[in-house]
């Protein structure tokens, strides 16, 4: 163990407010990152020295960054066509109001908590509309108005190298060293040679409050995938969030680099974000999908809450695939979900039913690992209430191998067309509103501008430079 895993490791998981006093007064906390998600699924914002955190932060100055935040590529450039903020008005600033109950010890950082923020405007109490964690906790307000509640977990799959981040930028990300040189899915032995970095990755998580299940090793040359237990659906995205975060950062302190895209290489299988997703009452006591006496042992809520993925999975698949390279993970027999359709622990579908009485669920395979988590459960929150109040009739469960059936509906080939079925939906509008909608589109077109206009890609190069 570390000197860092030595100092924190007593003092991490989740932190109450007077917890956080007591370790600061203690000289055990130095450090509190103050953070939110930005529409990337990306932790931004600052690090507060621990008392400035309990005097500013958390008192009447409180904690200021600017909105641009929420308007700028992957490269921190402001784009333009924005209603949030802009050149025109010098980039306004908001405040990161901490959501308390977020308070936790990371630790493999040293004397550290950190607490996700949620951004309100300057100029009145109310939340950034366009923010992924405001959008997610509106579609749970209206679940909760249904009187639903959402449990969910995401399954998230990443590649490990031995390269470090700086050598593999270094190298444009060719030719990098994986952890493994077969392929081991399950596989014990190549597991335990990887167990040095993956236990880490567990011990940590499960030591900052992210209940890790288990981990093992996957198909994919360097692949890992590390489970967390399932929770209500704002806290899972949450745990997502950090999980995701922490690896990179983990990694990154051992020498390693690790990635979430969804296709890494061509010639590779993708990382996927399956997503188990279970309806329960307010109290979170009762589960809703199970019925004993159905057929499938599937309630009617559970046949519309299906109902309204399939119905609405082809305008609303830009949050589950939101990048230009999500989309080269839909390869027929590569287990990434292309077909909207549901079968009983049937993999080769998009929604695969499992489990029984309170664990029965729908592992939405469709999103890959690149996901941002607060928009893609929003997304199956807001389709899935659709078919719920509007009890959309649920499809014939499918038997068989769907990427053979060329009749079912199948996910957008694209980013182009996934934007252009979410930008003519009514409904996907009127779930998000205006200014999220708007927002959203905007978005997703600037990143498909960029690719179109700002890059040569290597197959172009290889292709044509010498060849035309």
């Amino acid at each position: 163990m570390t000197d860092i895993e030595a100092r924190n490791v007593h003092a991490a998981g989740r932190l109450g407010l007077e917890d956080l006093r007591d370790q600061i007064e203690r000289g055990q906390i130095e450090t509190v990152i103050c953070a939110m998600p930005d529409l990337w699924g990306r932790l931004v914002g600052k690090r507060v020295t621990a008392k400035t955190f309990l005097t500013t932060v958390l008192g009447d100055e409180g904690l200021h960054g600017s909105l641009y935040l929420f308007v700028v590529d992957m490269d921190m450039d402001p784009r333009p066509g924005y209603a949030l903020t802009s050149w025109e008005n010098g980039f306004l600033d908001c405040r990161f109001v901490p959501d308390l109950d977020t308070l936790r010890v990371i630790p493999w950082l040293a004397k550290t908590a950190l607490v996700i923020c949620d951004p309100h405007h300057e100029d009145r109490d109310e939340a950034v509309a366009v923010a992924p964690r405001v959008i997610l906790r509106r579609q749970l307000e209206r679940l909760e108005a249904a009187e639903l509640r959402l449990r969910c977990a995401t399954e998230l799959e990443f590649f490990v190298f031995r390269n470090t981040y700086e050598e593999a930028w270094n190298q444009r990300y060719r030719d990098l060293r994986p952890m493994s040189y077969y392929r081991s899915d399950y596989h014990i032995l190549q597991s335990t040679k990887d167990d040095w970095f993956v236990r880490r990755v567990r011990d940590f998580m499960d030591a900052a409050g992210l209940d890790v299940e288990f981990s093992k090793s996957e198909w994919g040359l360097g692949q890992q995938e590390v489970n967390l237990r399932y929770c209500d659906a704002l806290e899972m995205a949450d745990r997502h969030l950090l999980y995701k975060n922490g690896v990179k950062e983990i990694a990154a302190l051992d020498g390693l680099s690790a990635s979430f895209m969804a296709k890494p290489s061509i010639d590779e299988i993708g990382s996927s974000c399956h997503v188990h997703c279970s309806l329960w009452d307010t109290e979170g006591e009762r589960p809703l999908f199970w019925d004993g006496n159905a057929p499938d042992h599937l309630s009617a809520l559970s046949r519309h809450f299906i109902a309204g993925q399939i119905s609405h999975g082809r305008e609303l698949a830009v949050l589950l695939a939101p990048n230009v390279n999500s989309y080269k993970r839909f390869q027929a027999e590569n287990f990434a979900g292309v077909a909207l359709a549901w079968g009983l622990d049937n993999r080769t579908c998009g929604l695969r039913v499992i489990g029984e009485h309170s664990s029965l669920r729908v592992e939405h395979r469709i999103p890959g690992a690149d996901v941002n988590p607060y928009l893609t459960i929003a997304a199956l929150v807001a389709a899935g209430l659709h078919g719920i109040e509007s009890r959309l009739e649920c499809p014939p469960r499918f038997d068989g191998n769907a990427y053979d059936a060329a009749a079912l509906p199948q996910v957008p080939g694209s980013l182009d067309e996934a934007l252009a079925l979410f930008e003519e939906s009514a409904f996907a509008r009127d779930a998000f509103g205006d200014e999220a909608f708007e927002h959203l589109v905007n978005f997703f077109r600037q990143e498909l501008d960029a690719f179109r206009r700002e890059t040569v890609t290597d197959w172009e190069l290889v292709r044509y430079f010498e060849r035309v």
